[in-house]
């Protein structure tokens, strides 16, 4: 906070250097999932920074920090999208390998159903994200489009990984498998970056602001 009295444009970024004197890591969490991805918390004590680490312009760091949300948030959206291709891909393959009452369980109109919507909800998603994408690319402003590929392509993943453990069955509750892995890792998605429910307000005000 560089000036309290503007509020979020008193608010600076700054590069901080690992080794700076009052910082240091902090405790490593123990996650659901994702767990290849650290993360932990980082602590300043009396850490005094030089001007020449402002990051951006002096009060711009709050602005900046939305900017790179937008971008991010496609990230997330590339990200779910490609667990929700992997839980359905495993879905599928498993499905047409375990048989039941003599034949295939994809053979059975409950387990079909699962994976068409899986099917299409993931080409949905993938439209989405490729359009925030794109007008990314373009240089465009992608606020309301980044939220909904983020919001729509995050909450799918979690959808195709849920199914994905249903259609393994006791199969999709054990390690021997990757049905159990995606449904740990997919949650984040719709937290990271902005939980599902900022991102409805984020599109909402969007629509509503003309």
């Amino acid at each position: 906070m560089t000036d309290r009295a503007a509020h979020t444009h008193g608010l600076s970024a700054f590069v901080v250097d690992k080794g700076t004197k009052g910082f240091r890591a902090g405790k490593k969490e123990d996650k659901l999932g994702l767990r290849a991805s650290d993360t932990a918390e980082l602590i300043f004590e009396d850490c005094v920074l030089p001007a020449e680490n402002l990051l951006g312009t002096e009060g711009q760091g709050f602005v900046d920090a939305m900017r790179v949300l937008d971008g991010g948030r496609i990230s997330i959206a590339a990200l779910s999208l490609g667990m929700a291709e992997g839980a359905y891909d495993a879905a599928l393959n498993y499905s047409k390998e375990r048989r039941q009452f003599g034949k295939s369980i994809s053979d059975f109109q409950a387990i079909q159903w699962k994976l068409a919507d899986m099917a299409t909800e993931i080409d949905a998603a993938m439209l989405l994200t490729m359009r925030a994408a794109s007008m990314k690319d373009a240089g465009m402003k992608t606020t309301q489009e980044s939220s909904m590929a983020k919001l729509y392509a995050s909450e799918v993943a979690v959808k195709c990984a849920n199914e994905g453990v249903q259609i393994h069955g006791g199969y999709g509750f054990i390690k021997d498998y990757p049905a159990e892995k995606f449904y740990r890792d997919v949650k984040l998605c719709t937290i990271g970056e902005g939980t599902s429910e900022i991102q409805r307000l984020v599109i909402a005000r969007q629509l509503l602001k003309d």
